[in-house]
């Protein structure tokens, strides 16, 4: 059986130990491997030994990979995995790896999913059905998301979704108040926004027009609509006209009262 003769620090890694089996170099070890396997001179290795010394080797390699990673923010399981197989670790090893972490509390997917929750909250605008795909793509299992949406409560997504549906109303100004309350409602369901919360945003927000700001708004979009119609005889300019203001929810009224206005202008 090869005897290890020889047990020297490398120059460039104090943390990894160069091993000599019989005077000649055979393989580094991590300083924790070459501890708690109690390899010294003079020690006697069989073959198990030898796989066994490289299993645990290759397991702190993949270790202390993680640990790096982990040092710029909290990572989930999934995170974790994922990042050992892009730097080539072996698949039988990534378990491993996974429970000494779990085990020195290195991570911990619902400690990450409650951080993460709190961080968006803080952060965004998001609403809850995006978090909650957000950690389900980062492999939180259900009952870890559901525990951790319980931070975002009720008052806080109405803040978050008053703020953004107040954002929208301001950005559309020249349109109709019906567009208005529908950008708002599509908004909110696109950052990820229950109906709960989307109706009282609408009960809270001030969307609604008065009188002067409706007929604004079908002005600037009338004139647009003029343009693109007025080539056409009386009876399908009309009928153009009125079907494209309608769709941008302008009341029939408010339409003919355009209409009438936009041929006053011209024929003068």
């Amino acid at each position: 059986m090869p005897v290890i003769t020889k047990i020297s620090k490398q120059v460039k890694n104090d943390e990894r130990y160069n091993i000599f089996l019989d005077e000649k170099y055979a393989f580094s070890v991590d300083e924790e491997v070459l501890a708690r396997l109690q390899l010294q001179k003079g020690k006697e290795l069989e073959d198990e030994d030898l796989a066994e010394i490289q299993f645990q080797d290759d397991i702190r390699k993949g270790f202390n990979l993680a640990l790096h990673y982990l040092s710029h923010r909290m990572r989930s399981e999934k995170e974790i995995e994922t990042f050992l197989k892009g730097k080539e670790i072996e698949e039988t090893i990534i378990p491993e790896i996974l429970f000494k972490l779990k085990e020195y509390k290195y991570i911990n997917d619902l400690e990450f999913a409650i951080a993460y929750v709190r961080t968006q909250m803080a952060t965004t605008k998001k609403g809850p059905v995006i978090i909650r795909k957000e950690l389900h793509e980062k492999g939180i299992q259900d009952h870890f998301i559901e525990e951790s949406l319980k931070e975002f409560l009720f008052d806080h997504q109405l803040e978050n979704g008053v703020a953004l549906g107040e954002k929208v109303a301001r950005q559309n100004k020249k349109l109709s108040e019906v567009q208005v309350k529908q950008k708002i409602e599509q908004t909110l369901i696109r950052k990820g926004f229950g109906w709960d919360i989307i109706q009282e945003v609408l009960d809270a927000v001030s969307y609604e027009k008065e009188e002067d700001e409706e007929w604004d708004a079908v002005v600037h979009q009338g004139e647009k609509a003029h343009r693109k119609y007025a080539k056409f005889d009386d009876f399908e300019y009309r009928q153009k006209m009125k079907q494209a203001l309608y769709r941008k929810g302008f009341s029939m009224d408010l339409i003919e009262r355009f209409i009438d206005y936009i041929n006053e202008e011209e024929s003068e």
